[in-house]
């Protein structure tokens, strides 16, 4: 069998046209008040906010973006690659098709004091099942069926599936931060509060202040011993924004060091041409689209009129009406591109289903199209629509973007449709308990390989809780996940993508870049900004 360190290799490559915008803007140092002077403290800029630090309560960017710094991991990426090595691990590899061994270096600490052992390891992965928070990552660990620790050092994981090939992957991902079994509940999502209380870090840093979704404090971990190595920067502080507009004035008045997610794209275009701001570009996987809920849409499971006929055939005359190439030019400035599937152009796997089952066959929208699928349906129109959105989290361009979705939808009058928007923590408890009948989404991946885009939302109890469920869909994830041969994985995974577009549980809508932004004497951006799509602090130093 394969070692950790091959068979975590990113099996689907990104290639050159997969780059995407990723914005460092370096802001002249010294001239604000802040800690964006030569030496100190380096601070950090995000509109990205926290829902909860405990890894089986939380699948977000900016929860992640903390549990990145401060918890270890089994397999972590090491800086500008993509490609998964042991973290807190000697070794990690398959000694059978359906057993994967890690080792753990001997010795390990959490910054409490308390010992690192297999039985934390074990204890963080069953815990995470076991709560299956709808808000948390669970779904990764799909193909998991059991744990065993035959000694303090030695974790063997026992798969479902044979010769999974993202497991190494997964363990680097939101499933894979270990946590401190005498601080966390076995049984239940452990406040922010009590785990700060508990001292449970054993990544390259510890939290030494938390004001939720304000300010963060971040200390150098003496005692990590990870991939990534002692970090450059002692001391960092995270700044959180309500509004990118004020985050974009302190990085250009040198008041923060680092703004990592989200400015607008006029915003980027007119620091492009600032001299006292540099621009560093890396790979980007981020995609945006619409969740359909099955239960609460128009003619949904759950509604006094429901009709799966009707119900689909909604779902497939939105996907004739958008235009997204409208929305990338007219919106982001093309900072982003149509996106015709749920997998991102670039990576192996890729096809387009939705630039040839809807609209006008090549791309566009088609009006006459979506009006014969509803009349062939017998839907009424217009029909009724609530779609919400998210500005705090998805960028301030969310709401130009979701306006022309509008304005597409409602052409000849086929849809009436409304919009609303809610703040971002609201939001995610919301789309999980059937609050939004349709609903703004965006994803940056966990790993590089189309798997990501696929398992997470299409599976069987997936983190979109949808309620979408196709059978044959479940099977072919199943198979790909195992196929040792990556022609036949790459079929399965086309095959995937056809089927479920004709479902049209997601309407993908646009593909495009991470955003970061970083102090002018800052170096080391260079170094995070890569295809692993984790911003590690720990690279950045100023000068």
């Amino acid at each position: 069998m394969r070692s950790a360190h091959i068979s975590g290799k990113r099996l689907l490559a990104v290639s050159a046209a997969f780059a995407a915008t990723a914005l460092v803007l370096a802001g002249c140092s010294g001239s604000g008040s802040g800690s964006g002077s030569s030496g100190g403290a380096l601070t950090v800029g995000t509109t990205d906010k926290i829902t909860s630090i405990d890894p089986a309560g939380s699948y977000d960017n900016g929860s992640f973006a903390v549990m990145n710094q401060v918890y270890p991991f089994l397999m972590n990426s090491p800086y500008g690659t993509a490609d998964v090595k042991p973290d807190i691990a000697t070794s990690a590899e398959f000694t059978s098709p359906t057993e994967y061994t890690v080792k753990l270096k001997p010795d390990l600490k959490f910054a409490n004091g308390h010992d690192l052992t297999s039985s934390d390891v074990k204890f963080t992965f069953d815990r995470q099942v076991k709560i299956n928070d709808p808000k948390g990552p669970a779904y990764l660990l799909a193909n998991l069926d059991s744990i065993s620790t035959p000694d303090k050092t030695t974790v063997v994981f026992k798969l479902k599936t044979p010769n999974d090939q993202t497991f190494a992957q997964v363990l680097s991902s939101p499933a894979g931060p270990i946590v401190d079994e005498q601080v966390f509940s076995p049984t239940k999502v452990t406040s922010d509060a009590d785990i700060v209380k508990g001292k449970p870090w054993a990544g390259q840093y510890s939290i030494t202040s938390y004001d939720f979704n304000n300010l963060v404090a971040y200390q150098a971990n003496p005692d990590y011993e990870g991939v990534l190595g002692k970090p450059a920067t002692d001391k960092v502080n995270v700044k959180y924004y309500a509004e990118a507009s004020n985050m974009k004035l302190d990085i250009q008045k040198g008041s923060i060091d680092v703004a990592f997610r989200s400015l607008s794209p006029t915003d980027i275009a007119s620091l492009r041409g600032d001299k006292n701001v540099k621009v560093v570009d890396g790979p980007g996987g981020e995609i945006r689209y619409i969740v359909f809920n099955f239960n609460t849409m128009p003619y949904g499971a759950t509604t006094p009129d429901a009709d799966p006929a009707k119900s689909l055939a909604v779902r497939q005359a939105a996907a004739d009406l958008v235009d997204r190439s409208a929305i990338a030019k007219e919106v982001y400035k093309d900072t982003y591109t149509p996106l015709y599937s749920f997998v991102p152009d670039g990576l192996t796997g890729a096809v387009t289903p939705f630039k040839t089952l809807y609209g006008d066959g090549n791309g566009g929208p088609s009006l006459d199209k979506a009006k014969a699928v509803l009349e062939a349906a017998g839907v009424t129109t217009p029909v009724s629509l609530n779609l919400q959105y998210n500005t705090d989290h998805y960028g301030p361009s969310s709401s130009d973007e979701y306006a022309q979705v509008k304005e597409q939808l409602e052409q000849g009058g086929l849809f009436k449709v409304t919009l609303q928007s809610t703040e971002y923590v609201q939001y995610n408890k919301d789309r999980v308990a059937d609050v939004y009948p349709a609903y703004q989404l965006g994803w940056f991946p966990d790993y590089s390989d189309a798997d990501n885009y696929l398992t997470p939302f299409f599976q069987k109890d997936n983190f979109l809780v949808n309620h979408y469920e196709n059978a044959n869909v479940q099977d072919l994830i199943t198979k790909q996940v195992g196929e040792t041969d990556p022609a036949a994985r790459t079929k399965l995974i086309e095959q995937i993508q056809t089927d479920v577009a004709a479902d049209v549980p997601t309407l993908p809508l646009l593909q495009g870049a991470q955003v970061a932004v970083t102090g002018k004497t800052v170096t080391g951006a260079d170094k995070t900004l890569d295809g692993s799509f984790k911003f590690r602090y720990g690279a950045l130093a100023k000068g």
